[in-house]
């Protein structure tokens, strides 16, 4: 046969193909008519029967019911698979983006090689804004491949988010997969050829022994999530941070190589790191004036920040997000029991203190560092503590017992050091395991309210959350305090409230999947609570905000900003609850709590009180803050001698830390007007977005749709209201069920439990949201898709029909609508070559009168018919007279659906201009829309005025 050029319609097997790009002479890949990209099959010419097809137009003897053609027209732009619109993602993705997070795409598409630093308050969607350049990227074929460098504590999450939101599978590439991977190798291949897409552990392909070998064979697309862990801000940064700057350096030396950076934190408290990270992406802004307009405008072509207030309403949408935190210190005495082991526990490391020196001091003075905040912690990690090696112990110098000592002691915030910091850390070194195994047999004696006052609190302020409808999480320092804590809730709440612990003893993958269980045993009772425990490997990278809405800092945090990670996880785009509590339980007399919180912990929050978003807090500053506070505690009892300048000195540093504040605060201030302007501006976003809903559809239509569909097939609706409905689907057909549990996730959809329905569109796993890209949702269009089209199908599986007619008042003459959908073949360029493209659009048209003399009417008096309702009773055989007098004049109509399919050409192409219009840019952006003759005719509706005198 002939050649067949792509978004031609050919038949084969007995069905309707769509011919795709990919397409060649002798090979023809197609995708089924109102089929997905799962159905696509690649088909020989020569070995089988494939003829050119047409889309046959509807008879009367498909006539529906009033209802039919808004049913139809909405199935059909939710199964929108290649949508004609500039982005040619967003109708193959599993979520429906904000109008804000479409800025940074629009700043991808404008840069001949993308290079952003996305800067993004927490909880804004910077995965999201990635994963739509990704996906953008990856469907245009301006990239072939992607790499997404993230700790591998985050990774198992960028696969699954990759996969289920934007259709993207990346291969994990971590220390513990590499070996496997790499035996499935043919010989001389490399796994980064293998495998297009992966995410790799930075720490692991950093090191020299694998970093040259990936730089060599990385993908063009890199994605570097928590950017700011990856620079160097000045001499002292650690070796692998400095290996970490290295590799992005030659990463980026690549000119041709697209770069995304993530950060919610792009200052870091230091000019230096921000400027390296603008270094990778543009060397000369390294050295810019950002004071200046000219410098101002250089770098707002790569770097992008929107604070939450920047952004609860953007154009015309507004962001979920909680309206506030909700702060409450909670104080606490230690008992006369506990006071004695701290007591003892200070003297001890006093004595040691004062007895050592040189490399001897610095173990002591790590080791005393680790004993103190195991005791404040609980009774469980202090007999830990005093029960296990130190660290530091084996140190042959003092610079490898700082190395050893330091991230244990301090709470460091970079995401890739979270893991492991929750072992309880060891003081037993060969000269003092008697003393400290009397000091453990001490705190042993101490668990449980009645000697634990810190406990007694908790359980307190835990009785008050729970009253008051709240699902808390309880945020510990060390593994032994959360297990111990767990244990006395359990038995303490009572039966209706379910406890459980989540520490680093089990895999990142294992926390998420345990505490999904956890949560879904607890909705199954109605009337039950969840509390869970867990320490700060749940800090970053993990979205909470699904199952619970409060956090309880049980261990203060000795850095401010490790308490906006903890509280990062629930106060964020999703959550449901208006309101997110924070609760912070402190010491009184420990001696360190109550520092830490005023020069720090409070501070910290009213800056952010008065600003309006967070100052971060370099880790160096709260070590030090820490450090002082500790020093002071242990020689208060020494003598005004000894003590009085270490108290000047603390609120020397005090005085520094406050004015460092201050200064912090007013850079922020100045950043408002300097980094976080809009590249992009507002209208040009807004006509983006009118142009997608125009393609796609409208939001608001979609909970109707969804609503009147379910009940077409048999599905019952309950608990409707404004946030949703529940959807009981088990009398629906067994096609449309399986289709829903594979959307799903695999929960079952038997009738045991309703599919719950959510406006919100952020939902948690075995729910579904009411846009038009959620999996479900999907699923029930392509049903009634597929049920329209095929007139062989069962009859009550068919809800919406190809054609219709009813008298309604909404018109005075005899009005028939058209939905039409038209195909275009897109050649557009891009670094890999000319690529050539399908495109789909589905379009409403409407004239009045015959149709070899039709009155076109415009989109608005098109539009208004979709919301006609029927006044008047059709008689069933009028109803097939006036529909056959249309269907037989309908080829009188294909000059004028022949124009509107070039006028749509002609806007496509210049939209795909429009978007991607950039000075400087090297390349045209399209070089060719091609309309595909004859457009398809999927609905025919008939309107009639409602004879005069009728009701």
């Amino acid at each position: 046969m002939t050649d067949i050029a792509p978004g031609s319609l050919v038949t084969a097997r007995g069905r309707d193909w769509v011919v795709l790009p990919e397409s060649e002479t002798d090979l023809l890949v197609l995708r089924p008519l109102g089929g997905s990209d799962d159905d696509i099959a690649a088909i020989f010419p020569e070995l089988e029967t494939v003829e050119p097809a047409s889309f046959p137009p509807p008879t009367v003897d498909d006539l529906g019911d009033a209802s039919s053609a808004g049913l139809l027209r909405t199935a059909m732009q939710i199964g929108f698979r290649s949508s004609a619109g500039p982005f040619r993602s967003l109708a193959q993705i599993a979520v429906e983006p904000r109008a804000y997070q479409l800025v940074p795409l629009l700043m991808a598409l404008r840069q001949d090689t993308a290079r952003l630093l996305i800067g993004d308050d927490v909880g804004v969607g910077k995965t999201i804004e990635a994963g739509l350049i990704a996906a953008e990227f990856l469907a245009s074929g301006e990239a072939k491949g992607l790499a997404v460098l993230c700790s591998p504590a985050l990774a198992e999450q960028w696969q699954a988010e990759l996969r289920g939101k934007f259709g993207i599978d990346a291969e994990l590439v971590l220390s513990s997969t590499v070996a496997k991977l790499e035996r499935g190798l043919e010989s001389g291949e490399s796994l980064f050829d293998r495998y297009p897409n992966i995410i790799v552990s930075t720490d692991f392909i950093k090191s020299p022994r694998h970093r040259d070998l990936f730089i060599r064979h990385c993908p063009d697309l890199v994605i570097v999530d928590e950017a700011h862990t990856c620079v160097a801000t000045d001499d002292r940064a650690g070796k692998g941070q400095q290996l970490r700057f290295e590799l992005l350096q030659r990463l980026a030396a690549d000119p041709s190589r697209h770069l995304l950076l993530l950060t919610a934190t792009p200052h870091s408290g230091k000019a230096t790191g921000f400027r390296n990270l603008l270094g990778l992406l543009d060397p000369g802004l390294e050295d810019v004036d950002l004071k200046t307009d000219t410098g101002r405008r250089r770098l707002a072509r790569y770097f992008v920040q929107r604070r939450r207030v920047d952004i609860r309403r953007y154009l015309d949408q507004d962001t979920a997000f909680p309206s506030d935190r909700q702060f409450r210190d909670q104080v606490y005495q230690l008992t006369p029991a506990y006071r004695a082991l701290l007591d003892d526990a200070l003297a001890f490391a006093r004595g040691r203190l004062a007895a050592s020196s040189g490399l001897e001091h610095r173990k002591a003075w790590w080791s005393t560092l680790a004993m103190l905040r195991s005791i404040v912690s609980s009774p469980r990690a202090a007999a830990q503590t005093c029960a296990s090696r130190s660290r530091t112990a084996q140190a042959g110098s003092i610079d490898e017992a700082d190395e050893l000592g330091r991230p244990i002691a301090y709470d460091f915030t970079d995401a890739d050091r979270i893991e492991g910091v929750d072992v309880s850390p060891g003081a037993v070194d060969d000269d003092h395991a008697a003393v400290l195994e009397a000091l453990q047999k001490q705190a042993e004696a101490l668990e449980g309210p009645e000697h634990d006052a810190k406990l007694a609190v908790l359980i307190k302020q835990l009785k008050v959350l729970l009253k008051d409808g709240y699902n808390p999480i309880v945020f510990c320092k060390y593994i032994g305090t959360a297990d111990y804590v767990a244990e006395q809730l359990a038995s303490a709440l009572g039966k209706k409230t379910h406890v459980k612990a989540v520490t680093g003893t089990i895999s990142p993958q294992q926390r998420i999947d345990r505490i999904e269980a956890f949560a879904a045993l607890a909705a199954e009772e109605p009337d039950s609570r969840r509390v869970l425990v867990a320490t700060d490997c749940l800090s970053e990278g993990v979205n909470l905000q699904h199952h619970f809405d409060a956090v309880v800092h049980y261990d203060l945090a000795w850095n401010p900003t490790r308490h906006d990670q903890r509280e990062g996880r629930v106060d964020r785009f999703g959550q449901s609850t208006d309101q997110v509590k924070v609760v912070t339980i402190y010491g009184k007399d420990n001696g360190v709590d109550g520092k830490v919180l005023d020069v720090l912990i409070r501070k910290h929050r009213q800056i952010y009180e008065t600003l309006g978003y967070r100052v971060s807090v370099p880790d160096e500053t709260s070590s030090a803050v820490t450090s002082a506070v500790v020093e002071w505690v242990l020689m208060r009892d020494s003598g005004p001698d000894k003590e009085q300048p270490l108290l000047d000195g603390l609120l020397q540093l005090e005085a520094e830390v406050e004015q460092a504040w201050q200064s912090a605060a007013e850079r922020e201030k100045a950043s408002r007007t300097r980094y976080a302007q809009e590249p992009i501006r507002t209208d040009e976003v807004a006509t983006e977005l009118a142009a997608v809903r125009d393609a796609l559809g409208e939001a608001e239509n979609i909970a109707p749709f969804t609503r009147h569909a379910l009940h077409a097939l048999g599905g019952l609706i309950t608990a409707p209201g404004p946030q949703g409905f529940n959807a009981d689907v088990s009398a629906t057909p067994v096609g449309l069920r399986d289709a829903l549990a594979a959307a799903l996730g695999g929960e079952a959809v038997d009738g045991n439990r309703p599919i719950p329905f959510h406006t919100q569109p952020a939902v948690a796993r075995g729910e579904a949201a009411l846009v038009r890209t959620d999996p479900a949702v999907a699923a029930i269009a392509d049903f009634v898709l597929n049920g329209a089209l095929d007139d062989t199908i069962d009859e009550a599986h068919r809800p919406a029909r190809r054609l219709g007619v009813m008298r309604t008042s909404a018109v005075a003459k005899r009005t028939t609508l058209l939905l039409v959908r038209f195909r275009f073949q897109l050649r557009m360029p891009s670094r890999h070559g000319v690529r050539h493209l399908v495109a789909e659009d589905a379009r409403i048209l409407a004239f009045q009168g015959a149709p070899s003399n039709p009155t076109w009417l415009d989109d608005e008096a098109t539009a208004a018919l979709l919301t006609a309702e029927p006044d008047d009773n059709t008689a069933p055989e009028f109803a097939r007279n006036a529909a056959k007098l249309i269907l037989d004049g309908l080829p009188g109509l294909d000059a004028h659906l022949n124009a509107t399919a070039d006028r749509l050409a002609e806007r496509l192409a210049d939209s795909h201009q429009r978007v991607r219009a950039e000075t400087g840019r090297k390349t045209s952006t399209v070089l060719d829309v091609t309309a595909q003759r004859p457009a398809d005719l999927l609905g025919v509706y008939v309107y009639l005025p409602v004879p005069t005198g009728a009701a």
